[in-house]
């Protein structure tokens, strides 16, 4: 897993990466798991445009996952491990032995033809899922439920991961992905290993061009504004715009935004980093 450097033939190509896609196992996608994706472009029902920066890209089809890993104790093997266009990381298509297929976002270090179960009788190994109650202190987990049968909603995307720190009655504490310390019920599931793709960051697009594949239209800086369209804008010359803000003056640079009286503030042991 890693990327490779394109010959720099042109100079679009000069500063380019791309992933060597070197887990990917197979380039055609479960038909039965696809949906139909349709993308607004950045505008709502009435056509305005509410979203800047958003339209254009390479036509997508919807993967389902399978975010609750809810088929407990009937083992599932590991067809294919695919790309998938709505998401940094890899997914894995599980055959379980009752002829269901699903989609699982795919741990690094996953193989084809491994076997894989969920719930409480499962082993902590890679791509297993189970209680938080069943995994041993230490372990590096990812696909986190908040709330148990919700779903897995922490530690999601290309390599990230969280670690189950300790327990205390019926609460877990794990240290997330950003730094923080928080506390979640037992009864929630997790899957093991490391989130696949760990190598996405280091992806450089290298020109305009592949960013308009990915749906992202150029982006206008505040400073290169008018007053009227943005409180950084205007000024002689290259003024520097005074303090960092957004369009609708919320200042940009270590302004908190989180609600103070939040309800989950209490399941939140330390702050992530700054």
């Amino acid at each position: 897993m890693g990327t490779r450097k394109i010959r720099p033939m042109t100079p679009g190509q000069r500063h380019s990466t791309q992933n060597d896609y070197a887990e990917i196992t197979c380039d055609t996608p479960e038909k039965s798991l696809l949906e139909p994706l349709k993308r607004s472009g950045g505008r709502n029902n009435t056509g305005k445009m509410t979203m800047r920066y958003i339209g254009g890209g390479h036509r997508r089809q919807y993967r389902l996952i399978d975010f609750k890993r809810d088929k407990n104790d009937i083992p599932a093997r590991v067809v294919s491990i695919e790309y998938d266009p709505n998401r940094t990381a890899f997914i894995a298509l599980l055959n379980y032995s009752d002829g269901e297929k699903r989609y699982i976002l795919a741990p690094n270090g996953l193989k084809v033809d491994t076997i894989l179960h969920s719930g409480e009788k499962a082993t902590p190994e890679v791509g297993n899922a189970l209680p938080l109650k069943d995994i041993p202190l230490g372990t590096v987990v990812h696909n986190i439920e908040m709330r148990p049968g919700q779903g897995g909603k922490i530690a999601r995307s290309a390599g990230s991961y969280a670690q189950l720190a300790a327990r205390e009655g019926k609460y877990a504490i794990l240290k997330m992905p950003s730094g923080e310390t928080r506390m979640i019920l037992v009864n929630c599931v997790a899957t093991i290993g490391v989130v696949s793709n760990p190598d996405h960051n280091k992806v450089s697009l290298g020109k305009a061009g592949r960013t308009r594949w990915v749906g992202r239209r150029p982006r206008v800086r505040g400073v290169a504004m008018n007053p009227v369209d943005h409180p950084m804008g205007g000024g002689e010359g290259r003024a520097s715009g005074g303090h960092p803000r957004s369009r609708k003056g919320l200042l940009a640079k270590g302004f908190k935004t989180r609600k103070k009286n939040n309800t989950t503030n209490k399941y939140i042991i330390e702050r992530r980093k700054k």
